[in-house]
């Protein structure tokens, strides 16, 4: 009869964006007594990350560990994000179990159906726990009907379809088997992940196996692995074997093993079969490798990871106000970023070019790779970087494309302006399900490249009360013809100089305007948007003429429309072929990849020749 390790549940929490996993996970640490009495716990202790605590997201996959009576449960907070998929992959293979969070109004969503499906196929054993009970809106029997047919859709067996269900509110801390009353504290979902999660197997007496599926790094240790014992022991200061993924063998010595318990590593001496560990001591250590005795190597299967969807190019800062606010400008220093990113983050890819000055950086999605270049800029980096492109495969002697899945809720009257949107840019429409309080849901599939820039249009036409998610689907044979992109054309600043109100005043009523009085702009840098679909350059530094003749009042009454600032993710969106964003710690500016007007114009026409040729 198996061995099995009752003291001890390996679960990671799977959820959509913003269904309250991190919440979740911070009640279960209160409320386990892990912290002492007098210890500040601040809310979403997981997301340690400054960005993962401004934008509500989880970007990493955390683990965390808490003591329920005799039972140790490891707890692994995974990203919600599709963009962030690469991580929640590698997880599934480290737990035997899954929580299933999904909000008590909002139901199932794209990323819902994303990790579950994931899930699903290492064959996990999950619960699914309806949070957000205590919402008004809450329709539990509803979501848990959406939740059973999402099972059936993908495929889950007869004993993943018995799933227990616990109704909760994670900002209280409560949680029940039933719907209409909570219980005072997270008991009851204790006890149902003690319960129902399968306790790991018990070969601790079998030749090692460790498989390393997150990466850390430490300025002290270097690289860490982070992974689970499937089989056997490890000891500090043994000698072990790295079974490498190119099918190398390399020997190296354990100096350090780390357990977890609450937000705390503790260093351990001794680990066994179940255990969810961090290892230090091998400096070149990757994703998807094996950790075995010298004299019994026998890997593991290596672990998938998603490849990268979306490319852009990252180039050294060129514009005239390059080196004033950043303290990290150089090539070398800005490729010894990149080179370390890749030490922890395994879905991202980057590719020198012709150029010293360049790099083809890729990743999962637009979220991705702006979250990299926000770190990048807090850091005190410049640079600029291109517009975002679909990475297009072979893929059996046909070029195809990443297609996303996407779930749009709208207000009924924004339907047909929604519909016809999505149309332009190749989406096609899969469902569309009223809920019978004004509220509709569609479901598209669309060319990942038909979204970029979609963002800011959508909101615009829906008055800012859409909501739309999306998820890469698969690789389907490419499109033809345009797929979105911007119709609109720039408004292009002559000069250098300080924007004045009265140019802007002046140039106004050719589109919108991107700055402000007193910005300082430069020729090339893009000021604002036309109104029509071509480029137009303007003087947005002239200064009114000092002469004596002047209205009395005319100056008191021209006020200036407010300029449209644009976040990071909106100027990546925004941007055309022929453009880059300059990217500082301080200003993110949008600009011409040709500065000079002329050489623009001769540019275009030399492509235009090439076009028609």
């Amino acid at each position: 009869m198996t061995k099995l390790r009752q003291d001890l549940r390996n679960i990671a929490i799977i959820a959509h964006v913003d269904h309250g996993k991190t919440t979740l996970v911070d009640q279960l640490l209160k409320q386990s007594g892990i912290f002492r009495s007098n210890e500040h716990v601040e809310e979403r202790a997981m997301d340690s990350n400054d960005l993962e605590r401004e934008r509500g997201i989880t970007i990493l996959a955390k683990n965390t560990a808490i003591q329920y009576k005799d039972t140790r449960i490891n707890i692994l907070d995974t990203p919600g994000h599709a963009d962030f998929g690469g991580e929640v992959e590698r997880i599934m293979k480290m737990v035997d179990g899954v929580l299933l969070v999904v909000d008590a109004y909002e139901g199932c969503m794209p990323q819902t159906r994303f990790v579950l499906k994931k899930a699903l196929e290492q064959n996990l054993t999950p619960i699914v726990v309806v949070n957000k009970i205590d919402r008004d809106a809450a329709r539990p029997e509803g979501v848990i009907d959406e939740v059973l047919n999402l099972f059936i859709e993908l495929d889950a067996n007869e004993d993943q379809l018995e799933f227990p269900v616990i109704y909760a509110s994670a900002i209280n801390g409560t949680a029940s088997m039933n719907p209409e009353k909570q219980d005072e504290t997270m008991e009851s979902l204790y006890e149902s992940i003690v319960e129902n999660i399968p306790a790991p197997v018990d070969n601790s007496e079998d030749p090692l196996q460790f498989q390393i599926a997150l990466l850390d790094y430490n300025d002290y240790v270097g690289r860490i692995g982070i992974g689970r014992v499937f089989r056997g022991t490890m000891e500090v200061g043994q000698q072990v074997a790295l079974m490498k993924l190119d099918g190398s063998v390399k020997n190296f010595r354990v100096t350090k093993i780390f357990g977890f318990l609450g937000l705390k590593r503790v260093e351990i001496q001794k680990a066994q079969a179940g255990d969810l560990i961090a290892v230090s001591g091998m400096e070149d250590i990757n994703v998807g490798e094996t950790v075995c005795p010298i004299d019994n190597q026998d890997a593991l299967p290596v672990l998938r990871i998603d490849e990268p969807t979306l490319q852009m190019t990252f180039l050294v800062n060129n514009s005239p106000f390059a080196g004033r606010e950043g303290k990290f400008v150089t090539s070398r220093k800005i490729e010894e970023r990149l080179r370390a990113q890749l030490e922890t983050d395994v879905s991202l890819r980057v590719e020198n070019t012709a150029s010293p000055d360049a790099w083809v950086v890729s990743g999962r999605g637009e979220l991705h790779l702006s979250i990299l270049i926000e770190n990048m800029r807090r850091e005190g980096f410049e640079l600029q970087v291109s517009k975002p492109e679909v990475i297009v495969r072979e893929i059996d002697g046909v070029r195809s494309e990443p297609v996303e899945r996407v779930q749009i809720d709208i207000p009924e009257e924004y339907v047909g302006s929604v519909i016809e949107s999505m149309g332009e840019r190749k989406g096609e429409m899969l469902d569309m399900i009223n809920n019978g309080n004004g509220q509709v849901r569609l479901v598209f599939m669309i060319p990942a490249r038909g979204l970029i820039g979609y963002t800011t249009e959508f909101l615009t036409l829906t008055r800012g009360y859409g909501i739309i998610n999306h998820s890469f689907d698969s690789y389907q044979p490419m499109q033809t013809g345009r797929v979105g992109g911007r119709r609109e054309g720039v408004l292009v600043s002559m000069d250098k100089g300080q924007a004045s109100q009265y140019a802007i005043l002046g140039v106004e009523d050719r589109g919108t305007i991107f700055v402000e009085p007193g910005t300082e702009v430069y020729e090339g840098m893009i000021v604002g948007q036309h109104t029509r679909d071509n480029d137009l350059t303007v003087n947005v530094t002239k200064i009114k003429a000092a002469n004596n003749i002047r209205s009395a009042n005319k100056e008191q009454t021209t006020t200036l429309k407010k300029p449209r600032i644009m976040t990071l993710e909106e100027s990546l969106e925004y941007l055309n072929d022929d453009e880059l964003c300059e990217v500082t710690p301080e200003s993110i500016r949008l600009r011409k990849k040709i500065l000079d007007k002329s050489e623009r114009e001769r540019s275009q026409k030399k492509k235009k020749t090439a076009e028609q040729a």
